[in-house]
């Protein structure tokens, strides 16, 4: 287990799912952990679990979709215990929550889509620069997606944005190696998510399968990922046993993709 004593940590999008996992292993390894999403009833659910395992956690409420509270949160956020040392950027709109062909795409659904998957990100990693190359310590680690290499169909805006976020945490690990910051993505396959399970179910009907036969074949492994399989690589990547590790993109897919 990676020792992250001393260190804090916000995770956006830790009400549930792939968030939720990693902010409880966060807090596993020794991290203060600030929770933040749009349901303040998840949150007290994930800062209870953290509290009863023994460890500390702080939530935030905030809805990502507006730019006023995504510029607040990073304040907010550093106000229990003094500062943000690891960034996770985890909340997401997924395709699922309009899927249809890209000429039949919604222009507000797009809107939407990249000002929760991209500008959000991009905002709080603009904060919290500052800050992490001041210590000369920090983590910044964006959850995207292997749609940031291959695209999903009827997914344009997903498949945009998560291209888009590989290039921003590349263009930031950039300009600032060799000052003790790193910056990275983690990139899942199919998980077993509230937002995917209307996924896998519009693509076994759009593909003509039982919903049974196509999740199975979805990952050369077998079936869906879980949260849980995915919150190891965040917590090693917040470690200083990944000091050198920047600019890098982890697929946790199941074989989908081997690039």
């Amino acid at each position: 287990m990676a020792d992250l004593n001393g260190k804090v940590c916000l995770v956006t999008g830790a009400g549930r799912g792939i968030g939720h996992a990693i902010a409880v292993s966060m807090a596993a390894a020794g991290a203060q952990v600030v929770v933040a999403a749009r349901s303040e009833d998840e949150l007290s659910a994930v800062v209870s679990e953290i509290e009863e395992a023994g460890g500390t956690a702080a939530a935030a409420v905030v809805d990502l979709s507006d730019r006023a509270q995504t510029l607040e949160l990073y304040r907010r956020a550093s106000e229990p215990y003094g500062r943000i040392d690891i960034l996770v950027n985890n909340a997401g709109v997924g395709s699922s929550a309009d899927l249809r062909p890209f000429v039949d795409f919604r222009d507000d659904f797009w809107d939407l889509t990249m000002e929760v998957n991209l500008h959000a990100p991009y905002l709080l990693s603009k904060a919290a620069l500052p800050h992490m190359l001041d210590r000369c310590w920090g983590r910044i680690i964006t959850v995207a997606s292997i749609n940031a290499r291959v695209a999903a169909p009827h997914g344009a805006a997903y498949t945009a944005s998560k291209h888009g976020v590989l290039g921003l945490m590349r263009a930031i690990a950039t300009e600032v190696s060799g000052q003790g910051v790193t910056a990275n993505c983690i990139c899942p396959g199919p998980v077993e998510t509230r937002m995917n399970d209307i996924r896998v179910r519009y693509d076994a009907e759009r593909l003509g399968r039982t919903l049974a036969d196509h999740e199975a074949d979805l990952t050369l492994v077998g079936g869906r990922l879980l949260p849980v399989d995915i919150a190891p690589m965040a917590v090693y990547l917040a470690s200083d046993a990944a000091r050198v590790i920047t600019g890098q993109a982890y697929n946790i897919d199941g074989g989908i993709s081997m690039a």
